[in-house]
Parts: C-alpha cells; structure tokens; sequence
C-alpha cells in the first residue's frame, strides 16, 4: 500500500512538476509556521506538564500506563495511546518536551500534505490542481491549527488521524480496496483517544461500509464479500485492541469510565435537547468552525463562507450526483455540527479538530469551480478573498504574534525552586488559572531534585518541613496560607518564611507553624 503510494507519487511529480514545486513551497511554508521557535511559542501549561510526567515515568520506571488524560467531563478517561505516541519523541529529545511539541508539528505538516493529496485524488483536474493547493495553503498558514499543531496534546492528533479515517472507508466504498479497512481500524482509535468527540466521526463510517455491503450484493462478487468480512474483522479486532487498555482499566477500576458516561449521557447538565438552543448551538458552531478556522476569526467573513460553500456544495450535488466524495464530505460535516449542538457544554476551539480539514477542502473546491468556470467576475473576487484570507492569517502568525514563552518560564522558575531547595526535600503546590504545578514538577523530577508529592494516605512520611507555591496572580492577590489547593491544604498550618518574585509570578516558601 505505502510502496504504491510513493510510485503514484513520483509518476505523479514527474508529470506535474509545477504543481509538484508549488506543493514544496506550501510545505516549508507549513514547517516555517509550525517549527520556528516552537519552544518558545509552543503551549505547556496544566495539561501538557501531566502528560510529559506520565510519559517520563513510563519510559524510566517501565510503567505503561492503561489509561490517558482525564476529560472535563466527569471521572471519563482517555485511551492512553498518545502517552504511547508520545514515549518515543520525548526519549529521542532527552526529556524535554519540545521533541513531543516537534512530533505534533511534523504531523501537521504532513496533514497540510494529505489534505492536498486527498482533494485530488478526489477532485482531479488534467492540470495542476488549484483547489488542491489553495485548500493545503490556507491550511499551513491557518492561525488557529498552526496553535494546535506546535504543542503536544492529545486532540491535536485528531485531523490527521480523522482525515485518514474518512479516506480509508472512501477507499472501502469507491474502489472495494478491503485491506483499508485494517488502517481504518489503526486510524479510528487513534481519534477516539484523542477525544471523544471522534465518535461523531462513526455514524459516517457506519454509512458508508453498509453502502460498501450494497454494493457487494449487487455485483455479486463472493471473492469480494469474503475480502470484505475478513478485512472488516481484522480492523475491528485492531481497533478493540487498541481500545483494550480502558476495558482492562475499568475491569481493574469497578467500572469507573463506564458509569462516568452513563451518568453524562444520562444527566440533564451537559446533554439534552431543545428545538431552539439545539438550531442556535448549530449555527454558532457552524459560525466557529468556518470564522475560527479561515476568517481570522471574524464573524461576518465566516457567515460569508459558509454560505458560498455551502451553495457550491449543493450546485455540484445537483450537477454530479453520482459523486460520492461530496456526500462523504457532507455526511462528515453534518454529523459532526449536529453531535457538536446537541452538546450543552461549552464548545471550545479543539472539540472542533475531527472536522478541520472541512472547511479548507470545501474552500478548495469552491476554488477550483471558479478558476475552471470563464466568469472573469468570479475569478477576481475570489483572487481578492484568498489574499484577504491570506492577510488575515499572516498577521495572526509569528514571528508577528509575540510568543508565550511557557516552557522557557516554566524552566526558570522551576530552576528557581531547585536553588531555594537547597537540596533538602520539598513539597511543591501552585495557585493558577491552570492548574500549572505540573509543568514546575516535570523539571524538578528529571532534575533528580527531593520534590515530595503529599499523599493523603500516608501524609506523616510524605510531609516536608517547606511547601515551595508558585503564585501566577499578581502579589497582591495571592494569599498561599488560605489558598483551598489540596497540595497547600495537605501540608497543614503555614507560615509565608521567605518569597520571591519569578517570572510570571511570586515564589513562597511556607513552613509549619508551632
């Protein structure tokens, strides 16, 4: 499969190297975004400083985790399959976490890739296909999946791996290529424990390979079918394997994941349904996922293209009927925003990744019907939307935007509590809007440092004679002797006996009163 892919490839950029030199450009412009100074504008707060530690105890202590980040819903956990993704880069890097930050960032220029290669393998043209390049383009400098693609995060695994998911079964349905249903099964998973939210991926594929069974009984084919049932069983039997590491975890655990969601589906707090909250929640993610991904955000452009896309999406149904990959794109679009307004929850920017590469492919297309079409108007509105939307992404892209410096703060503070430690043994709490203990404690840790994490079970051997609190509010708002944060609250009574102003914050040293 891999062996002919690369062919297809090399014919294809010795018949086409134009197209083949303008993708090149496209791609180092994707690297650019992505790579340049990604430690210092990568993200690493709460979530990403838990998962280098779980990580790093793996690959040391040979502790393979059964289960991988927690959800916001509930006591709902994920597959830890990414912490598996993860273990690699983070040895090949010496333990720090720009090699896992790295890996994300080739993945999203491999994404920028195969959203080219998917749109035209699905929308050819005899020439260089425009659409194909406008669509990857607009992806590699698209602000907002250039912030999802430099940090290392479990969701941000999930366009790649839910493009893949809906050109495997394509390749099921359109040309009864069986053994893809082997990836589909590797690819699906891996967008499950990603986020949940890849369910909403399945009503689509669940469509289509029953349209594949279709198909299997009017041509007949007994060869086929048995290709079918034996492939469909071998990406099943991976995909449960993959899986497998929850169930063991909940057989392990009372059930723990199991009943977490049947109380979320059961509870009236975060789910249900509402004619007029559900259409409004439809439109406003339909709005997000257009304005947040293309529009620079702004409102009135994404409305603008959600309408055009929208009416060239209905135009092709009408004029070429028979073309699956359209009603693939929209079977995918419109479960995903139906399932997404049926949520009460907040929806936030990376519940949207499974459908990323949606609006770029549909601006593709929209693209490519008008440069094929002779209205002179058309083409110059168009040539003046895409250097709009090309500005607007630019500007919003470094090195114009300042970076965070997260990770750089991090290690300077962490350095910080290293010295003030004195060597002795300390236990360490942080008051933030992020929960960002973490990110301070990774460092200690593969500093060999003596950080003593509290344990409410056996809290007379795991209580030091200093809590070290990281403060990120101003001074004058920070008060870590009342602060309710289970690590202040576990050390007992307190007393402030030294503090120090840090980057991005104040550092306390409490001890015990008498």
């Amino acid at each position: 499969m891999i062996k002919k892919l690369i062919t297809n490839i090399k014919n294809w950029s010795q018949k086409n190297p134009q197209e083949f030199w303008i993708l090149v450009v496209i791609l180092l412009i994707s690297a650019f975004f992505r790579l340049y100074r990604i430690s210092d504008y990568m993200t690493f707060l709460g979530d990403e400083g838990r998962d280098v530690i779980v990580v790093h105890r793996f690959i040391t202590e040979l502790h393979p985790p059964l289960i991988g980040p927690g959800t916001s819903v509930g006591n709902m956990y994920l597959g830890p399959l990414y912490y598996y993704m993860m273990a690699p880069a983070l040895l090949l890097a010496n333990f720090s976490p720009v090699g896992p930050a790295v890996q994300i960032a080739i993945l999203g220029i491999i994404t920028v890739w195969f959203i080219w290669y998917v749109f035209r393998i699905w929308f050819p043209t005899e020439k260089q296909n425009w659409g194909a390049l406008i669509a990857a383009f607009l992806y590699a400098i698209s602000p907002t999946v250039i912030n999802f693609s430099r940090s290392s995060w479990n969701p941000n695994i999930m366009p790649f791996f839910a493009l893949l998911s809906i050109y495997s079964i394509w390749q099921v349905y359109k040309y009864s290529n069986f053994r893809w249903l082997i990836v589909l099964g590797v690819s699906f998973a891996c967008v499950l424990q990603s986020h949940y939210l890849g369910l909403l991926l399945a009503p689509t594929l669940f469509i289509f390979w029953l349209l594949t069974i279709r198909n299997l009984r009017i041509k007949s084919t007994v060869q086929f079918n048995k290709k079918f049932v034996i492939n469909s069983i071998i990406g099943l039997g991976i995909f449960l394997l993959l899986m497998s590491p929850l169930l063991f975890f909940d057989l392990r655990h009372h059930f723990q994941n199991f009943d977490a969601l049947k109380v979320f589906l059961a509870s009236n707090k975060d789910i249900g349904f509402s004619f007029s909250t559900f259409a409004s929640r439809f439109i406003s993610t339909t709005e997000m996922l257009f304005a947040n991904l293309i529009g620079g955000k702004n409102i009135y452009l994404g409305l603008s293209e959600i309408f055009v896309s929208f009416v060239i999406v209905i135009f092709l149904l009408k004029k070429r009927f028979s073309n699956p990959q359209l009603y693939l794109i929209v079977s995918w679009l419109l479960f995903g925003l139906l399932g997404l307004a049926y949520y009460k929850g907040a929806v936030y920017d990376h519940y949207l990744e499974f459908l990323f590469p949606i609006p770029f492919v549909l601006i593709g297309l929209l693209s490519k019907n008008i440069l094929e079409s002779r209205k002179i108007i058309l083409k110059i509105f168009l040539f003046a939307f895409l250097v709009y939307l090309v500005v607007i992404s630019i500007l919003n892209n470094p090195p114009i935007v300042d970076p965070t410096f997260q990770l750089p703060r991090a290690i300077s503070v962490a350095k910080v509590i290293q010295e003030k430690a004195n060597g002795q043994r300390f236990n360490l709490a942080s008051i933030s809007d992020f929960g960002n203990r973490d990110v301070y404690e990774y460092f200690l840790l593969i500093w060999h440092t003596k950080i003593v994490d509290t344990d409410p079970s056996s809290l007379q051997f795991t209580i030091t004679d200093q809590l070290f609190v990281v403060c990120e509010f101003p001074v004058e708002k920070c008060d870590p002797i009342h602060d309710s944060s289970a690590w202040i609250t576990n050390f007992g009574w307190t007393k402030i006996t030294d503090q120090w102003p840090v980057w991005g914050g104040t550092l306390f040293k409490l001890g015990h009163t008498k």
